[in-house]
């Protein structure tokens, strides 16, 4: 089989685990216990798929210097749409208030937060890329990559399903908004099978860097800054290492 045709079965996966999250968080919201370990795990997935598999491709390449370069527009992308969704959040937070409500009894019109749906879908073609990326670089690379993402995924339409429902929109539509934006992984991993599948070693190592900043940035600054805000236990916090031990069990079976 072809890369492009590995990528697009491989990342299948992520696609409909963005569906299955945002059904599920509109049937019934995971409580707050259940979400901080959703995110302990997954984090812990991402770390051990950045340590186990991206980082020692990434050193495999060579070429420091592509490598550094794509670094550093990996955290620059990443910090961007930080800084763009604070701005966001300050804004909706804003002396107005929430939109809904704000006009007596009337229906209050839906207000689809576009700049928060556009963050979201780059950050889902970083992750596809990644997953045609690692199809490009070998079996085993493309499938730990694709299970750390399809969990990611699971939480982030989880989470963005639960957003979506707040903003008034009905359950119905945020789940095909979600399911929609999860299409954006399937462009990104054949896209980028396609685009990578005959590229020189430079190339690749500034895309596999660029992806390992976009890893990094997820589960140190998201996941789990976002686990820790959520009802702290002591099993949420095994779930870290549990997501690590599997991803690395997985890694060393498949080497």
């Amino acid at each position: 089989m072809s890369a492009v045709g590995q990528a697009a079965v491989l990342v299948a996966f992520p696609v409909a685990a963005s569906a299955i999250g945002s059904v599920i968080a509109v049937l019934r919201r995971p409580g707050p216990r259940l979400v901080g370990a959703i995110q302990h795990f997954a984090a812990g997935v991402v770390v051990a798929a950045l340590a186990g598999e991206v980082l020692p491709g990434l050193r495999e390449e060579g070429n420091l210097g592509w490598a550094a370069t794509g670094f550093v527009a990996g955290v620059a992308v990443v910090l961007a749409l930080a800084a763009y969704g604070r701005r966001r959040d300050a804004a909706a937070s804003g002396p107005a208030g929430s939109t809904a409500g704000a006009g007596g009894g009337g229906a209050a019109t839906v207000v689809l937060p576009l700049g928060l749906l556009v963050a979201v879908g780059i950050d889902l073609l970083i992750d596809g890329m990644l997953v045609g990326l690692g199809v490009t670089l070998g079996s085993t690379q493309g499938l730990i990559l694709t299970i750390a993402l399809t969990i990611e995924i699971l939480f982030l339409g989880l989470s963005l399903a639960a957003e979506l429902t707040d903003t008034g929109l009905s359950k119905t539509r945020a789940a095909l908004v979600c399911t929609g934006l999860g299409l954006a992984t399937a462009v990104g991993a054949i896209g980028g099978a396609a685009l990578l599948g005959g590229a020189g070693k430079p190339v690749l190592a500034a895309v596999l860097a660029f992806g390992a900043a976009a890893l990094l940035y997820l589960a140190v600054e998201e996941l789990l800054v976002e686990a820790h805000e959520q009802a702290e236990t002591t099993l949420s916090a095994a779930m870290f290492f549990a997501g690590f031990l599997i991803i690395y069990i997985l890694g060393s079976l498949g080497g």
